[in-house]
Parts: structure tokens; sequence; C-alpha cells
């Protein structure tokens, strides 16, 4: 009998998959409460019930942590996802559903802002780009070739614009060309642009807003977005 309780009590070992998934849980709820620069890694190990140690066997800072929670959270919802099956829309209907169902995740949204500053890193920005080119371009190219495959899409750059859309937001960042709020946007007018004369009118009303938004970048008094 003795030997049962003791075997009941003694403590389940957390697989590494199971640390990884506690540390990035609890990273989480303390980025969305009390903000990415408010949070230590004290904090993220207090929360995940381990010690500092644990974290540094997955992570080695911080912002290795946010990156990885935009990875994360970004395949838990991948929006791309959400329209692929959809037959009652054409290539240009499922891009544009694609982006809005992309705004409505506010919590991603929330954490994309607050990486902002840490992607000043070479390291994270390097790592960043990397993770675009390789997972965002093959899902852009594949609904800009449906579009042209329908007739909503009528372009003849799908490769070159699956690129250019995958890197965009790393174009737009000040911290890798430096501009200011009203700078900012200026270049979000001008790839609404060239984005339509591509043949994709994929930018609608509150998309330039939520960019600036995202950026840090304040609006003039009486300024929209959206001016053309």
């Amino acid at each position: 009998m003795e030997g049962d309780v003791n075997e009941l009590a003694r403590p389940v070992k957390k697989t590494p998959e199971q640390w990884k998934k506690e540390i990035l849980e609890a990273a989480k709820e303390l980025f969305l409460s009390k903000g990415y620069e408010d949070t230590v890694i004290a904090d993220i190990m207090e929360l995940a019930g381990g010690a500092k140690g644990m974290f540094y066997r997955f992570f080695q800072s911080k912002e290795e942590v946010l990156h990885a929670l935009g990875d994360q959270m970004f395949l838990e919802n991948n929006p791309f996802e959400a329209v692929r099956g959809r037959t009652d829309l054409n290539g240009l209907q499922k891009i544009r559903a694609m982006l809005a169902f992309d705004r409505a995740d506010e919590e991603r949204e929330e954490l994309s802002r607050q990486a902002v500053p840490i992607l000043k890193d070479p390291r994270i920005l390097a790592a960043a780009v990397e993770a675009n080119r390789r997972v965002l371009t093959p899902l852009w190219y594949e609904l800009i070739e449906e579009g042209r495959s329908d007739g909503s899409i009528r372009t003849e750059y799908a490769k070159e614009l699956s690129e250019l859309l995958a890197m965009v937001n790393f174009w737009l960042l000040p911290s890798v060309f430096p501009a200011d709020g009203e700078e900012i946007q200026h270049k979000c007018r001008f790839i609404t642009e060239v984005l339509s004369a591509m043949g994709l009118p994929i930018i609608e009303d509150g998309m330039n807003a939520r960019t600036e938004r995202i950026l840090g970048g304040k609006r003039k008094e009486g300024q929209s977005m959206e001016q053309k």
C-alpha cells in the first residue's frame, strides 16, 4: 500500500515537447497581459513552473520566444488554409477573404506589433525573412495561380508577386528602412497602387490603417490611410 502511495505522489516528468509548449503558452499569456517589454524570463518560467535553466534548453532569448510564438500562432490559425477548400470563391476573392481572416486574429496582431522592435536584431530579422520566404511565398503563389486559372486575376507576374507579398512587410519596417508615420502611409499607398496595376486589387479599407497601427506610425489629424 505504501508503495502505491509513493507511486501516486511521484511527480510526472514532462517531455521536452511539453516543456517547450508550456513555456510558449506562458510567454503568450504574459506578453498579451503585461506586454513584451515588461515581461522577463523569470516571469515566464514562474508561470510555466520551471527553473530558468529549463528556458535556455529551448530558447536563447526572450526575443526568440516572441518570434517562435508568431510562427506557432500562424500555423495554428493559418489564414491560407482557412480559404483553401472554399468552392464559393474565386482566386481573388480567396485572397481578400484570407486577408480579412488574418486581420481578425487580434492576439497575433498584438504580438506582431510587439515584435516590431526586436526585428532590429539582424539574427531575428534574418530568421523572419527566411521563414516568410520559405512558408508564405508558395502559399501566395498557389492563390495567385488559382486566380489566374479562373480568370479573376490577370497578371504575368505570379512568381514575382508571391515573392513581393511575402517580403513587403520587411520593406515597411522602420527598423529596416527608416521612415516616420507619414512616410509609412505613403509606402502603403504605393503598394496599393503597384498591386492594382499588376492585377491584384487586394488592399481594402482598413488594411493600411492596420499596417500603420502595427508599425507604430501616427496619422496626421484628418488624414486617412485609404487616401489615394
